[in-house]
């Protein structure tokens, strides 16, 4: 049995999907004082002198602290059902086919979050493991469940469910440097759609 990992932003689809549904998702009166206040951070994230991680915790934190969970849920039910069947890319769906027919787990392993992601996966009958936010008593923290599941956590968190040394060959799918950790996991990397030997 082989295990096949697809990361999901630009990968299975044709963009980033994360700052669409953070558009969706944070109430407009956040979203527009958000722009303001965060502009210094997403300016050095685009100079690349901030990491990503910082600057989605910042945004995290304005958008949905105190938000009710159940409206968070309802946007994410909504963002999987009308606006991701938009982008998928049809080669990964027929890449995601291909390996199910092979009866390989299939697991998707992404940054973006789950009140989405476990929406569209559910659909397509493939495991997850992605980023996650924090809410108690049906209100959102406007924290992230532990570490978001990014770079060399995407690594950890596959390494910690499964056992890769069981598989016959791991598959791995990627489209930029951030997908590092999660191909080299893997005795076959595949690269923005092309086998590559390493990255």
């Amino acid at each position: 049995m082989n295990l096949a990992l697809f990361d999901f932003d630009g990968t299975i689809t044709t963009k980033e999907m994360l700052p669409d549904f953070l558009r969706l998702a944070i109430p407009s009166r956040r979203l527009l004082i958000g722009k303001i206040l965060l502009a210094p951070l997403i300016i050095g994230y685009k100079l690349h002198v901030i990491p990503g991680t910082v600057v989605r915790a910042a945004i995290v934190r304005m958008g949905f602290s105190g938000v009710s969970y159940s409206e968070y849920e309802s946007k994410g039910l909504e963002f999987a059902a009308d606006v991701l069947p938009q982008v998928v890319r049809a080669e990964a769906i027929e890449r995601i086919h291909w390996h199910q027919t092979n009866g390989d787990v299939v697991v998707v392993v992404s940054g973006a979050l789950d009140i989405y992601l476990g929406h569209w996966c559910s659909q397509y009958g493939v495991e997850l493991i992605c980023s996650s936010l924090e809410h108690r008593d049906g209100v959102l923290t406007g924290r992230y469940r532990g570490m978001q599941c990014v770079r060399s956590e995407k690594a950890r968190l596959v390494a910690s469910r499964f056992n890769i040394a069981s598989f016959d060959e791991v598959y791995a799918y990627g489209d930029t440097v951030e997908d590092r950790e999660l191909l080299a996991l893997a005795s076959r990397k595949f690269y923005r759609g092309r086998e590559v030997s390493g990255l």
